[in-house]
């Protein structure tokens, strides 16, 4: 299927989803709270949902070896986009889904993409999921991201979420659940960049229900200028399940960063832990890089990339 998308349209897709064409497979494309293509594979269905925008995503059972792409883009300002995306992974599958949204604003006028995802995920089954968010255009133009990730996960099964903030956003309110059977396992990262006066929230909720369930969460951040971010992320064992969150954050100007790390055992053979660091680039750091030729600002762009890396 031919489909015309503009210069900036195919900038922002290769941004936040490593776009470059159409991909192969299933795939889910959105611009402008429209959608501009839609293709489903021999095992992963695509569906309009009937009673709400959005859509529900099926993935037959011992699907390996797929990946399935939903991004969406916006370049209008006065935009406000609200999708709810609704993934149903079978039994005994691996596949991976890669969405995530850019927006392009030009003026004053707010837009804004509202993605409320939530995850089925059957026994044994194994997913990686890739979220990022970016923004772009006028200095002043104002671009907010409110997405919602929630995540039921059976037993035995396993969840790798990268889920990033690349920069340009005005405001993000992030809220992300996630409710583990017995021997499930989840590995979730989060990277933030802000500067400006951009704000970001991130509230995150792990329940470990099952024996032998676990959670890894590692959340990176960088505040620049008078940029605020606010990180509050909470593991409740309720089983024989082991828990792990870690918060590193770096300032810059007058950044402001709040992290609020916390674990809750309601059960006496739950192994919990969490820890934060706060601060910010080494001098150290700067000047070994620049008596290898790097300029300053080199320096810290190189410092800050492998941070978030």
């Amino acid at each position: 299927m031919a489909v015309d998308l503009s210069p900036i349209d195919e900038s922002l897709l290769a941004t936040i989803a490593n776009l470059h064409g159409m991909p192969k497979g299933a795939y889910n494309i959105r611009k402008n709270g429209k959608l501009v293509t839609r293709n489903s594979s021999a095992n992963i269905e695509i569906c309009t949902k009937e009673d709400q925008p959005g859509i529900d995503i099926f993935v037959k059972d011992g699907t390996r070896g797929e990946t399935c792409y939903i991004p969406v883009i916006v370049t209008e300002a006065g935009v406000k986009d609200l999708v709810y995306n609704t993934f149903h992974i079978g039994d005994d599958c691996d596949v991976s889904i890669v969405a995530g949204c850019g927006i392009h604003n030009e003026c004053e006028e707010q837009s804004e993409h509202d993605g409320i995802h939530t995850f089925h995920i059957g026994k044994n089954s194994r997913v990686k999921y890739v979220e990022a968010h970016y923004g772009e255009g006028d200095p002043d133009g104002v671009r907010i991201l409110n997405p919602v990730t929630k995540v039921y996960m059976a037993e035995n099964s396993f969840c790798d979420m990268e889920l990033s903030q690349l920069g340009g956003v005005s405001s993000s309110n992030r809220e992300t659940e996630a409710y583990l059977e017995a021997g499930a396992k989840m590995v979730v990262t989060e990277k933030l960049m802000t500067h400006g006066n951009q704000t970001v929230v991130s509230n995150q909720l792990f329940e470990l229900n099952g024996d032998d369930s676990s959670v890894q969460v590692v959340s990176r951040s960088v505040a620049k200028d008078d940029s605020s971010q606010v990180f509050a992320p909470l593991v409740v064992g309720k089983a024989a399940c082991r828990g792990h969150v870690q918060c590193d954050s770096i300032i810059m100007g007058n950044g402001r960063v709040k992290s609020v790390p916390a674990i809750e055992a309601d059960h006496e053979d739950a192994i919990l832990f969490h820890e934060a660091a706060i601060g910010k680039i080494a001098g150290e750091q700067l000047i070994k890089l620049q008596t290898l030729g790097l300029t300053p600002e080199e320096a810290e762009a190189e410092i800050l990339e492998d941070f978030l890396s």
